[in-house]
């Protein structure tokens, strides 16, 4: 078993890193560190440059600014002239496509990487068995690789990425050619193997749930420039840019204009238009914010109390609004929300009966309510 995060030790730090293609820098000024024993994700949109972070940390793109080392040793810094070649940093990694070749034998697979570093037959033999068994394919040693299912293939590409011991593992949308039920299923296996090998691991997704389930940190990326670094709930419930709090699940998000800073950390918001009248408070996301300013108010659903509409109830401070649309779903209801002139999906408890076009009161926790510039 390897030491858990926290352990102290960096295996992994970006200093500064900057890649370029043409005028345009797909990784700008990027710089993040990964710990013993930890997975850390790269999270973000097509285009947001976690791939080339990914292939700049495995050697296969040069940074044109910055540093790159793995255990204190640099690998790529330009200022220094350093670049070490992708197959001496001793990082495993498994590509989207699984890069199984079909003409070897799952053993030869497997055994392969180990017999480029000269390893005896005997050594090969002991570390690709105790890798396969490790992984649920003991006893798939003589079959063909083209004769494996998807889920099977990718166990195969971690086998073979995992059989030399390497430093650092990458993972590049590792799950994205497998179907919604495997999906689920191996990244449950990944995260078990992984702490029972206690292995360093550096995976890039644009999938939120992948992310957030998996990492123990995460990195979000956006046009090439890290956003936030944090752990899965921080980033969720504390994110620090609207961007951040948008890619991550869903957000009620409602505009309206600041009426009064409670001088507590919390701001007051009144808004126009079919909600006029109505008032909700929340937590200052940001420090630009003035009586006066147009604002947003931004809320998890899940946070959101949702009950029948009943003018006696004493309830935090609430909006009406009308279920347009309702959809029982076996443990829920979804339901479509009229809410002034936006419409919001809220999930509803099946311990009640819900009706189209019945009035209901949304609670707002003033604690649960973020406030942002507009």
């Amino acid at each position: 078993m390897g030491d858990r995060p926290g352990a102290g030790e960096t295996v992994l730090a970006l200093d500064r890193v900057t890649k370029r293609f043409g005028e345009a820098a797909a990784v700008d000024a990027v710089s993040l560190s990964v710990r013993r024993g930890e997975v850390f994700a790269l999270l973000g949109p097509s285009g947001c440059g976690k791939t080339t972070t990914l292939r700049l940390v495995a050697g296969l793109e040069r940074p044109d600014e910055g540093e790159i080392t793995l255990r204190d040793r640099p690998v790529a810094s330009p200022a220094r002239h350093v670049f070490v070649a992708p197959n001496r940093r001793n990082l495993g990694m498994v590509f989207q496509s699984y890069a199984v070749w079909p003409h070897m034998t799952v053993f030869e697979n497997v055994a392969y990487p180990l017999e480029l570093r000269g390893l005896g037959r005997a050594a090969v033999r002991e570390k690709v068995e105790r890798v396969l068994d490790l992984v649920g394919l003991g006893g798939m040693q003589s079959r063909p690789g083209t004769l494996l299912s998807g889920g099977q293939m990718q166990r195969l590409a971690l086998c073979r990425a995992l059989v030399y011991e390497p430093d650092l593992l990458l993972l590049d949308e590792p799950f994205s050619n497998l179907d919604a039920k495997l999906r689920e299923q191996m990244r449950a296996e990944v995260k078990l193997l992984q702490r029972r090998l206690g292995i360093t691991v550096l995976f890039v997704t644009h999938d939120q749930v992948e992310a957030l389930s998996l990492s123990d940190r995460i990195a979000v990326m956006h046009a090439g420039r890290v956003e936030q670094v944090g752990t899965p709930r921080a980033l969720y419930e504390r994110p620090a840019s609207a961007f951040v709090r948008d890619f991550l699940g869903q957000t009620v998000v409602l505009s309206g204009r600041v009426t009064a800073d409670q001088n507590d950390g919390y701001f007051s918001v009144a808004f126009n238009g079919p909600l006029a009248g109505r008032t909700l408070a929340g937590r200052c996301a940001a420090a630009s914010l003035v009586p006066g300013a147009a604002a947003t108010v931004a809320i998890r659903p899940e946070d959101i109390r949702i009950a029948p509409d009943d003018p006696t109830r004493s309830e935090v401070p609430h909006l009406l609004g009308t279920i347009d649309a309702l959809a029982f779903v076996g443990d829920r209801y979804e339901a479509r929300v009229s809410l002034g002139d936006h419409c919001i999906v809220l999930l509803l408890t099946r311990a009640r009966e819900w009706r189209e076009g019945e009035r209901v009161r949304l609670g707002f926790p003033p604690e649960r309510v973020s406030v942002w510039p507009a």
